[in-house]
């Protein structure tokens, strides 16, 4: 697996001119990635994993039922 995973739009304008921020990460929160068109920094990180219980019925009531 590589070390850093490219983001492939910014998720603030959606454009694709993403560069990586000067810097080193910060364990556990990613890296920065500059956006040369919004000139916004950002981190992109990795959350988890969803529970054993996916594709399964929704746990909680959907609209209209009781």
């Amino acid at each position: 697996m590589a070390e850093r995973a490219a983001p492939h739009y910014c998720p603030y304008c959606g454009d694709e001119d993403l560069i990586p921020e000067e810097g080193a990460g910060i364990k556990g929160q990613g890296y920065p990635w500059a956006c040369l068109a919004c000139a916004r920094v950002f981190r992109v990180t990795y959350v988890g994993l969803r529970s054993a219980s996916f594709g399964s019925s929704p746990s909680r009531p959907t609209e209209g039922e009781a």
